[in-house]
């Protein structure tokens, strides 16, 4: 009897030791960092999925701009190409190669919104209206899907950096540091506005 005791007690003293030494907090932590990750995964996957329509209906109305129609579909077969994995998180050349993916997608779109400028039926078309208003949509999604992300991360790495938190990671988890997502290079730099033209 007093065997089984002395084994209860054990029990409840280790449960008691992790529970206070942040192992459940961490792992709930990095399981937050995933779930935010396929969340911006989730909506940079709904923007690929739109672009083929969108391509097809600026087609219909202006063929010949061939080389801006070829740039979007490539930059997106190559932005879709890049896929992370849970691991890929705390690598920060993964996370440098995805995003200069996913710009190269953003640039070649803007030269299409330029390009749809030049036809004011396509610009008037419900099917084409109907896409940018999903588009748009979208690009709002993956900001705050990236902004998400990012909270994620900055618990997640002080969750593991602060004590006593760091002790269990160090001798049980051995986990790193997740990468922030961080904006592209161009966005960094104020747009200049020009009516003379």
């Amino acid at each position: 009897m007093i065997k089984h005791m002395v084994r209860y007690m054990m029990l409840f003293l280790a449960l008691g030791l992790i529970s206070g030494c942040g192992y459940n907090t961490i792992q709930q932590n990095e399981e937050t960092v995933f779930k935010a990750w396929g969340d911006v995964e989730s909506s940079l996957q709904r923007r690929a999925d739109l672009i083929p329509n969108l391509v097809e209906t600026v087609k219909g109305y202006a063929s010949h701009e061939k080389e801006t129609l070829e740039a979007v579909i490539e930059a997106r077969s190559k932005a879709t190409s890049v896929q992370l994995s849970q691991e890929d998180l705390g690598s920060a050349e993964a996370m440098e190669r995805l995003r200069q993916m996913q710009g190269s997608l953003s640039s070649a779109l803007s030269r299409l919104m330029v390009v749809v400028e030049r036809y004011p039926d396509l610009k008037a078309s419900q099917n084409f209206l109907d896409l940018q208003n999903q588009l748009e949509g979208t690009e709002n999604r993956i900001n705050v899907a990236r902004q998400r992300y990012n909270q994620a991360v900055e618990n997640f790495n002080f969750s593991i950096r602060k004590f006593p938190n760091n002790l269990t990671n160090k001798l049980m988890l051995h986990l790193d540091r997740k990468q922030y997502f961080q904006a592209e290079d161009t966005a960094k730099s104020v747009p200049k506005v020009d009516f003379t033209q």
